[in-house]
């Protein structure tokens, strides 16, 4: 496969995530205060995408709560900062089993499974110009924890999505979950141009390594925008890789918490070190306007 590295590179900020990564750095933001405040140090930094998560403000922990994602979007459209907002959609298929000698019934503690009216509720009423849509289920950790999207909640949501004019960034964690995007493409229930987050390295999905990627994207349609990261150590050299393989680049606090061995990164951080490499790579950082423009996004807030 020929080296094809993107001249123009658009870099999105994952803020906070929904991960357990509160209790490991200080630095990654909680209230909605906060979230929206860094996500605006990233976009001044350089980051054209804002990738929101929102979280309880009292225990940390992973919520859909419509009124945190409204004070987080109010607050950064208040604060007149340039940034194309995505809002996550993945909140509202987690399942967990109980043990392997009684898996039902399902536990409660961390069972969150919602319709996908509900999972779209904070899309549908604050417009973002893009959600996120993870395109299949696959096993996380070491436990009982299953994210879970059938193929028959896939189209229901992808369906919503599109009627709400908001463009989806499919989410790919493994080959299969990129057979599953183009079922949906075909279907009619993705529209152009199609937008594709390559998520690798988390377990038990895709590996990072270098032959793993690039199967990925010999495979994706000549078409389609994608980005690619990893997670932990590997975020920083993945922002070459993908650069390399003729993508974009994703870093931020959901995915990695360090910026060097020893040293806590803040999202600012993380953007500042994206921007150098794609820049030291000849590479061209684009404007959210500039996004804009080549995904074909309306801006609503």
């Amino acid at each position: 496969m020929p080296l094809r590295p993107s001249r123009d590179v658009f870099i999105t900020c994952a803020v906070t995530g929904a991960g357990d990564t509160t209790g490991r750095s200080h630095k990654v933001p909680v209230t909605p205060e906060a979230i929206a405040r860094d996500a605006i140090e990233a976009a001044k930094a350089g980051a054209a995408i804002a990738h929101i998560h929102v979280r309880d403000p009292e225990t940390g922990k992973p919520s859909r709560d419509l009124a945190l994602y409204r004070e987080v979007v109010e607050r950064i459209a208040a604060s007149g900062t340039d940034v194309v907002l995505n809002l996550t959609a993945g909140a509202g298929g987690d399942l967990v089993l109980g043990s392997p000698d009684a898996p039902l019934p399902v536990s409660e503690a961390g069972t969150d499974m919602a319709s996908a009216e509900e999972r779209l509720a904070h899309v549908a009423e604050l417009s973002p110009e893009i959600c996120t849509l993870d395109c299949g289920t696959m096993n996380f950790g070491e436990g009982d924890y299953v994210m879970t999207n059938t193929p028959a909640m896939l189209k229901a949501m992808a369906a919503r999505i599109k009627a709400l004019g908001v463009r989806p960034e499919i989410e790919i964690f493994d080959t299969g979950h990129l057979v599953l995007a183009k079922w949906l493409k075909e279907q009619g229930l993705i529209a152009d141009p199609v937008m594709v987050q390559l998520c690798m390295g988390v377990p038990w999905g895709a590996p990072d390594d270098l032959a793993s990627l690039l199967a990925m994207t010999a495979n994706l349609p000549e078409d389609w925008t994608f980005s690619a990261f990893s997670i932990g150590r590997n975020q920083l050299p993945y922002a070459a890789l993908a650069l390399s393989a003729g993508g974009n680049i994703r870093v931020g606090l959901e995915d990695n918490l360090w910026l060097s061995k020893g040293v806590l990164a803040s999202n600012r951080d993380l953007v500042e070190r994206a921007v150098t490499i794609a820049e030291g790579m000849g590479s061209r950082v684009m404007t959210p306007a500039e996004v804009r423009e080549k995904l074909d996004l309306t801006r609503r807030w």
